[in-house]
């Protein structure tokens, strides 16, 4: 057996990872390309707090992927590893076996994507298979681990997720989505069950599943916060995930979390993509998405870079802490300083809120036909701009600015991503 038939990490033409369709915008799989742009950032972290000594020369580093899809991240891993230890262990078999038995895990969040991360990782669907490059598992999973896991129901919700009961609660037939990684009061104890008592990881990395369903569709409940707050109490030294920009103003039950990741100072570099399809060809994630480098040795302000097609803004030192929510946008923050300098009244003394005037977007309680008195109520109906009309007493909620002037403004959209 060649040392080129014995492992083939790379080489692959085409290489499949490249060419599978995501399962859904809450599931998606990283492109090769862009986790190794995440590997090569945190390879440089590496080499500046190690006086220039690379990551994958070093055989005692352990790395997990508490999220595994189709096992890009453990891939490349192990592929660098390959190469970096080559001068300590010059033999090809015994370096494959220990980086693949000692230095790469993963936790898959399906059983079909830790098959798949199986394949990908070990060039078999089991690791102890006939084909898998490695010679020294005992067992079919190999270090990707994945079990089914039921949701803990109370008041018709997970108390980990909040998944919806009606929606999630499902026979041995389907997928529970119920994510082992956080779905775990103590983590450490569970990462001792699944990979040993003394198992401490250095690195962890990958890119966890966005968001579940909500019971009408409408409202998807968030989950890779979750990930990012388990992944912390691992007490790594470096954290790296990918993840939804929505954090960084606004989403859904993301506030404490938004103050948490904006005042830790051990956020070390935070990379930016507006616009998600710059990085996930094909798929919308509104508000775009980014990376984060957590250092636990770090205590500084953090480098920011804003990317955007081929357009590059940063690095940046930022202090994420500034405000109470990001400034994504480092050239807008000069311009946010003046402002604030010259101490002026805040558009939000007077900047009316939804339902100003208590009525929702399908009131219909008005006529078409103006009378002595009556009010002009514009709005849009099907598409089309329409006048309606009420009478003066029938405003019964800030009835105080209805002879004032108005400005309506609309939300704003770019580059099919939410401002």
């Amino acid at each position: 057996m060649t040392e080129q038939a014995a492992f083939t990490l790379r080489g692959r033409n085409p290489d499949v990872l490249t060419c599978i369709a995501n399962l859904s915008n809450d599931e998606v799989f990283t492109p090769p390309e862009f986790a190794n742009r995440m590997l090569d950032t945190l390879a440089a972290a590496w080499a500046a707090d190690h006086d220039g000594a690379s990551l994958w020369a070093d055989k005692s580093v352990k790395f997990l992927d508490p999220c595994a899809k189709s096992g890009v991240f453990l891939r490349e891993i192990a592929s660098r590893l390959t190469q970096g230890l080559a001068v300590e262990i010059p033999s090809l078999q015994k370096r494959v076996d220990h980086i693949l038995t000692k230095q790469v895990f993963g936790i898959g969040i399906t059983h079909l994507t830790s098959l798949l991360a199986r394949r990908s990782l070990y060039c078999s669907k089991h690791a102890n298979g006939a084909h898998s490059i490695a010679r020294s598992f005992k067992s079919d999973e190999g270090n990707i681990w994945f079990g089914r896991t039921e949701h803990s129901w109370a008041n018709s919700r997970c108390l980990y997720c909040g998944a919806s009961q009606a929606t999630y609660d499902r026979d041995e037939g389907r997928e529970t989505h119920a994510y082992e990684f956080i779905h775990s009061d103590g983590i450490k104890a569970r990462i001792a069950e699944l990979f040993g008592d003394d198992m401490q990881f250095d690195v962890i990395i990958g890119n966890p599943p966005y968001q579940l369903g909500s019971d009408g569709g409408t409202r998807d409940v968030p989950i890779y916060q979750h990930f990012v707050e388990q992944a912390k109490k691992l007490d790594p030294r470096y954290l790296m995930l990918v993840i939804p920009s929505r954090w960084m103003a606004s989403g859904l039950g993301l506030g404490e979390f938004r103050q948490t990741m904006l005042g830790d100072r051990r956020i070390r570099e935070l990379v930016d993509y507006p616009a998600a399809n710059d990085v996930f060809p094909g798929v919308e994630v509104k508000a775009g998405v980014c990376y984060f480098l957590w250092d636990a040795a770090h205590d500084a302000d953090c480098n920011v870079t804003t990317i955007r097609g081929q357009v590059a803004i940063g690095p940046q030192q930022r202090n994420l802490s500034e405000y109470d929510i990001f400034v994504r946008d480092g050239r807008a923050v000069p311009i946010l300083h003046k402002v604030l300098n010259h101490g002026e009244q805040s558009i939000k003394t007077i900047l009316a809120r939804d339902k100003e005037f208590g009525w929702t977007s399908n009131f219909d309680g008005f006529h078409e036909k103006q009378r002595t008195g009556d009010l002009p109520l514009y709005y849009i109906r099907t598409m089309k701009r329409a006048v309606g009309y009420i009478a003066r007493k029938e405003v019964t909620k800030s009835a105080q600015l209805i002879d004032m002037w108005k400005v309506l403004v609309p939300k704003a959209f770019t580059h099919q991503s939410e401002i």
